[in-house]
């Protein structure tokens, strides 16, 4: 079995949220582009695998207030391909990712 690179043990995720996070106005504020029946979003990363980190928000541990809320289910046919990554390229791979699905305009909140 091959040996992991220690170093590259981060992971972006992205997080289904329930359509009630469009009553915030800062959530839409931030999706002017946003279409209509598009899904809504949390594009996060992490040092943790992704349930992990999933597990924490719904708990409240340094959660983000929209996924302990609204947070349904992680997606993972969305971010699966690019795991595990170096801690700058997981950095990018967020700002990258949440880029993408805004252009294909989803509602989405970024960690």
């Amino acid at each position: 079995m091959p040996r992991r690179n220690p170093r590259h043990h981060y992971n972006v995720y992205v997080v289904e949220l329930d359509d009630t996070v469009w009553n915030h106005a800062r959530f839409r504020r931030a999706n002017p582009d946003y279409q209509l029946g598009m899904p809504f979003v949390y594009v996060g990363m992490t040092g943790l695998d992704p349930d992990t980190r999933f597990d924490r928000h719904k708990a409240g541990v340094q959660a983000n207030r929209y996924v302990q809320a609204h947070g349904l289910r992680l997606l993972p046919q969305l971010y699966e391909v690019y795991n595990p990554m170096p801690y700058h390229g997981a950095c990018e791979m967020e700002v990258e990712l949440g880029i993408a699905l805004r252009e294909k305009g989803w509602g989405v909140w970024q960690g």
